[in-house]
């Protein structure tokens, strides 16, 4: 889904009170507390996480689930070891209703994503 918003509040406010916005806040805590240098921005009308270089990562509610965009997940989890049994895109992990957050997974994904990106390597899809 794409929310039509300004800024980050305005993208939490246009949510439903149900359990996207609770996966989407725990997500929101895991990057805050990897990469707390980033701004949270609105970026292709999701939440973007950015630096000096651009925008690093994306958080986005969908229908069905919440989206964590990091780039090509192939070349952040070069060995799968990182997303082994999580739903994972070409560039985002999935998270379902019933799929719960293993934070030490996301979180160890996001320092990856985030210093690949910081070293200016090329993660894109």
């Amino acid at each position: 889904m794409q929310y039509d918003v300004a800024t980050p509040e305005d993208y939490l406010d246009a949510l439903d009170a149900d359990w996207r916005r609770d996966k989407l806040q725990k997500l929101r805590g895991i990057i805050r507390d990897r990469a707390p240098d980033l701004e949270e921005v609105i970026s292709h009308k999701m939440l973007g996480y950015r630096g000096q270089r651009g925008v690093a990562l994306h958080l986005n509610a969908q229908k069905g689930y919440i989206s964590l965009y990091v780039g090509n997940i192939v070349k952040i989890d070069i060995d799968g070891a990182l997303l082994n049994g999580i739903d994972c895109g070409k560039s985002c992990v999935r998270f379902k209703k019933s799929n719960p957050i293993d934070a030490a997974k996301i979180a160890a994904l996001v320092d990856r994503a985030v210093d690949l990106w910081r070293q200016g390597a090329d993660t894109g899809c």
